[in-house]
């Protein structure tokens, strides 16, 4: 990917090497796991705090803005201000184009936990995007699990990640996950997973967007590439996924959709750039 060139995001904070405060408002530890496993999922943290405080949560010491010459010396946090950079501008100028303001998100980097407005977030999770503070939260060493456990190695890959969670911030703006939490509540687990996949399988469509958007604009694509991203949406399909770890697959169960789905509407987002093409919800078939 070529992204050197392109503009950095000041909207990045650095918590990384720095150890969350204790303590959660409400639910106890039952609570906790819960959102923990919600979370690594890819469910909405949100949408499980019920009867917390969750805006209310102070989240760790605040971190720092990551100077330009702390991101020359750290080539991965580098390339990820320059991601964030490109999804702003990208989203602000479709958001203009719907006649809305787009309001850029934070992305934290950490290591280990961190806390954040939905609770308490910890790398084995992987990113997760969190709509009470509106930030995404990231370990780097993830990318280290995407390269040697999930073999989807390759920096569009990462970026593509990235583009994912900013595209649960876009749907957050939009209304969308805050409409799917009001639907899930009156749904079965069953169906109410089904909605999930459908949000999900969407914040992929959204990150293709990104991508034809971005390349049009700075030619961030080279050869390659894309199959990477493809590679890391299909590594972490929920069929790939439970396949590997309990040896059996159970649709029911799925939350983010199958290795076939999330490439392609990855595609779809991809192949013309329009966002209006990443109504999941719309369409009878994934």
């Amino acid at each position: 990917m070529r992204w050197k060139s392109g503009r950095r995001s000041t909207n990045i904070e650095d918590r990384r090497g720095m150890q969350p405060r204790r303590g959660l408002l409400g639910g106890g530890i039952g609570t906790i796991v819960l959102v923990l496993v919600a979370m690594y999922f890819g469910v909405d943290p949100s949408f499980l705090i019920e009867g917390m405080q969750s805006s209310s949560v102070p989240s760790s010491s605040s971190g720092k803005q990551p100077s330009a010459e702390e991101l020359r010396n750290d080539p991965l946090a580098d390339m990820i201000a320059v991601v964030i950079g490109d999804t702003e501008d990208v989203w602000t100028q479709l958001f203009r184009d719907m006649g809305r303001e787009y309001r850029e998100p934070t992305l934290v980097l950490f290591t280990g936990a961190t806390r954040s407005a939905c609770g308490l977030g910890q790398s084995a999770m992987g990113p997760f995007y969190c709509p009470a503070d509106q930030k995404a939260y990231i370990d780097l060493s993830f990318y280290d699990d995407m390269r040697n456990r999930f073999r989807a190695p390759g920096d569009f890959a990462q970026a593509y990640v990235i583009a994912h969670e900013v595209g649960h911030h876009v749907q957050n703006l939009l209304g969308i996950s805050g409409e799917v939490h009001r639907r899930k509540q009156q749904l079965s687990k069953a169906d109410g997973n089904r909605l999930s996949v459908r949000l999900e399988l969407q914040a992929d469509c959204l990150a293709g967007v990104w991508a034809n958007r971005a390349d049009r604009a700075r030619g961030i694509l080279e050869a390659g590439d894309v199959e990477e991203a493809l590679n890391a949406a299909s590594a972490i399909g929920d069929d790939r996924l439970q396949k590997q770890s309990r040896g059996t697959v159970v649709p029911e169960s799925f939350t983010h959709g199958t290795s076939a789905q999330r490439q392609r509407w990855f595609r779809a987002g991809l192949s013309n750039g329009d966002p209006d093409s990443c109504d999941t919800f719309a369409v009878q078939e994934l």
